[in-house]
């Protein structure tokens, strides 16, 4: 029997219902024994989790960005840490993963997507953090792929659809055909989904059965389409018996604080009592920070299943133990002194190895120049998770190239500001104009820009001290996967294009206090 989180043993929250860190960033910790949703702000969606002795380990989606895969560390499933990234070079865009451990070695099973279609990939690694193998191709389709092993010590692999397939011993290799094990669970006709999508299993053995979890009704779309499913079943091929208790996870309303929420891992608490269930939402009206990881406390019923413990993922809830001193606190600004690139920071779609893309000098990031603009040019970008925020870059040119910072979804939608030898450019909607530079702009400059929920306004300065503002300010609450597709978000970030080298002297973010534009 799991803790009854209904007696409320831990007193009210007596802090506020947020709490920042360093650079302002919100902070799931509370610090009065309760956590606030999400746990990892950001487009950090499709979380596979594992809990390996008294640590949890996490990878989410990284899709374009390289490097990709970034795992995550924490003791107590609210604060994490970054590990660093199992992925180095692009692939295709990379999702659902599935973190295993097996035998002594940690797995990452993964689809990648390219135009010519869809592969699953696996790396592994004799340690978390690394290194990492090369991707191993596993020629083989379908997405979201879910480990397990039969009680013969066999391994499969689960995919979306309801189909499993079987692995090598090393599972690094298929070794026959896929077999249709699982129809889904089939919720009401009248609910409002965005598709069926029947994906995301992940799989768990507990007493006499397995149990998987599944994915329905399609990760964005409509507040009210996506949800976690449960199943279970004595062998892996079936058959599977679907829980009562379905849908485990699901928003019910578009009032609620977060939508679409669905994609879920089963994992249990440090007090070895407490379940869990880690998974991502779209937080509402903000669709453009991508699918936020949460987590939400379940409890095992008598007849063998899992049902929500009664806590909404928008109000505090008890922490599943007591938080770190000081919780991790990542900032985001970067001085480029260290002489690595940051785990902050990853390249979209980059063509070829990314340390061909840049190198430091002085405790100067140096871009190799790439592309005609924007559209083209592989920019390097970071995930946040904050409604307002400010960055501000300060940036050397040469005379063949142009650079700026954006706020990017993909070539097809960004907006931001960017100076070259002779030329001001104007990025909005993804289109990329070009102006007179202004006399007082030479080779080296700073811009700012801000984001206050949604609205963007943008400065320049020669020195930092005389500063500019753009003419155009700009609405970006359209900029997200319902508009444009491809499952990403809205991210800062650094365009250095043409044929020369750009020379990046710092980066510097905070979180701002939300309206703080006025029209007064």
């Amino acid at each position: 029997m799991t803790r009854d989180l209904s007696s409320h043993d831990l007193p009210a929250p007596e802090m506020p219902r947020s709490r920042r860190g360093l650079e302002g960033q919100r902070l799931a910790d509370l610090g009065n024994g309760y956590y606030l949703n999400p746990i990892l702000a950001g487009d950090r969606p499709d979380p596979s989790v594992l809990k390996v002795g008294g640590d949890y380990y996490l990878v989410t989606s990284s899709f374009l960005s390289v490097p990709g895969l970034l795992i995550w560390h924490s003791k107590d499933l609210v604060n994490w840490e970054p590990v660093g990234p199992a992925l180095g070079r692009y692939v295709g865009s990379v999702y659902a993963p599935d973190l295993v451990f097996h035998l002594g070695r940690f797995y990452i099973y993964f689809p990648a997507m390219k135009p010519a279609g869809i592969t699953n990939m696996v790396v592994h690694a004799d340690k978390i953090d690394g290194p990492w193998s090369d991707p191993i191709d596993l020629r083989i389709g379908r997405i979201d792929p879910g480990h397990a092993v039969s009680p013969e010590g066999k391994r499969h692999l689960f995919l979306s659809d309801g189909f499993i397939v079987p692995l090598s011993d090393d599972g690094l290799s298929v070794v026959g055909p896929e077999e249709k094990i699982y129809d889904g669970w089939k919720y009401p006709e009248h609910w409002v989904v965005e598709s069926f999508a029947l994906e995301g299993p992940k799989i768990m053995r507990r007493g006499d059965y397995y149990y998987m979890l599944v994915a329905e009704g399609g990760t964005a779309g409509p507040p009210t389409s996506h949800m976690v499913v449960m199943a279970r079943s004595t062998t892996l091929q079936g058959p599977w018996e679907n829980s009562p208790y379905n849908p485990i996870v699901r928003t019910c309303s578009s009032s609620e604080k977060w939508w679409s929420r669905g994609h879920g891992t089963l994992v249990e608490g440090p007090d070895q009592k407490q379940w869990y269930l880690v998974y991502h939402g779209y937080e509402n009206g903000y669709h453009s920070l991508g699918r936020q990881t949460l987590l939400e406390p379940v409890e095992w019923t008598e007849d063998g299943w899992i049902k929500s413990a009664g806590y909404e993922v928008g109000t505090p809830i008890p922490m599943p133990a007591k938080g770190s001193a000081v919780p991790h606190d990542w900032a985001l600004s970067d001085d480029f002194r260290s002489g690595k690139i940051g785990l902050q920071w990853s390249f979209y779609q980059p063509d070829g190895p990314i340390e061909k893309r840049y190198r430091f000098e002085e405790n100067k990031l140096v871009l190799e120049a790439f592309g005609s603009s924007p559209k083209d040019c592989s920019p390097l970008t970071l995930i946040c998770g904050d409604q307002g925020y400010e960055a501000e870059v300060e940036l050397e040119i040469d005379d063949r190239s142009a650079a700026g910072i954006l706020l990017f979804y993909n070539p097809q939608l960004f907006t931001g500001l960017g100076f070259s030898e002779e030329n001001l450019v104007e990025c909005w909607r993804g289109d990329v104009t070009k102006f007179p530079k202004p006399d007082s702009i030479g080779r080296h400059f700073v811009i700012r820009i801000l984001n206050d929920r949604h609205i963007v306004t943008i400065w320049y300065s020669a020195d930092r001290e005389h500063w500019t503002k753009h003419w155009n300010q700009y609405e970006v609450s359209g900029y997200h996967h319902n508009t444009a597709g491809g499952f990403l978000s809205l991210r800062p970030a650094l365009f250095a294009s043409g044929s020369g080298q750009v020379r990046v002297r710092s980066f510097k973010y905070k979180v701002i206090s939300c309206g703080m534009l006025s029209s007064s």
